[in-house]
C-alpha cells in the first residue's frame, strides 16, 4: 500500500490528493460546510425571522453563511494548512483574504460550469462530484501558489541563488 501511495504521489495532480497539505485543506473545507450549515440555520430560524419574504430571508441567511464560512476556512487554512508559510508572506492579511475569497469564487464558477457541461453526458450527481473534485484541485492550487505564497517563496529562492 505504501508503494502505491508513493507511486501516486509522483503523478502531478493525483499526487496532490495524497499530500498532507491537501488532506488538511479538505478537512478545513469539510469544517466550512458545517459552519455554513450552522450559520444558515441560525440565520433562517433566529436572525432574520422578521424578514417576511422567504426568498429574501433565505438569501440573507445564505450570504451570511457563505461569508462566515469563508472567513472560517481562511483562518484555519492560514493557521493550519499553510501555517509553515507565514514567515514568507509580505502581503497584509486583508489582501490575502481577498485573494483567498477570489480563488474560492473562481472555484465555485469552475464547479458550476463543469457540472453543467458534464451533466450533458452524465447523471447530474456524478457530474457534480467530478466538478467538485476538479474545482477543489483548482482552489487548492490557486491558494497554494497565489494566496499562501508558493510563488513568492520560489521567487525569493531564485533571487537568493542568483545573487550568490
Amino acid at each position: 500500500m505504501r508503494a502505491l501511495i508513493q507511486t501516486l504521489q509522483q503523478l502531478p495532480l493525483v499526487g496532490a490528493l495524497f499530500r498532507p497539505r491537501f488532506i488538511k485543506f479538505g478537512i478545513v473545507g469539510a469544517s466550512g460546510v458545517v459552519v455554513n450549515l450552522a450559520v444558515l440555520y441560525v440565520g433562517q430560524e433566529y436572525l432574520f425571522t422578521e424578514v417576511t419574504q422567504e426568498t429574501l430571508r433565505l438569501n440573507l441567511s445564505l450570504a451570511l453563511a457563505i461569508f462566515i464560512a469563508t472567513i472560517s476556512n481562511f483562518f484555519w487554512n492560514r493557521r493550519w494548512t499553510w501555517h509553515d508559510r507565514k514567515q514568507h508572506q509580505s502581503v497584509p492579511v486583508v489582501v490575502q483574504f481577498v485573494q483567498y475569497a477570489l480563488a474560492c469564487w473562481v472555484g465555485i464558477a469552475v464547479q458550476f460550469g463543469l457540472t453543467n457541461l458534464f451533466a450533458l453526458f452524465l447523471h447530474y450527481l456524478v457530474a457534480n462530484l467530478i466538478a467538485v473534485v476538479i474545482a477543489s484541485l483548482f482552489n487548492f492550487v490557486a491558494n497554494d501558489f497565489w494566496t499562501f505564497g508558493r510563488l513568492k517563496i520560489r521567487r525569493a529562492a531564485r533571487q537568493n541563488t542568483s545573487s550568490e
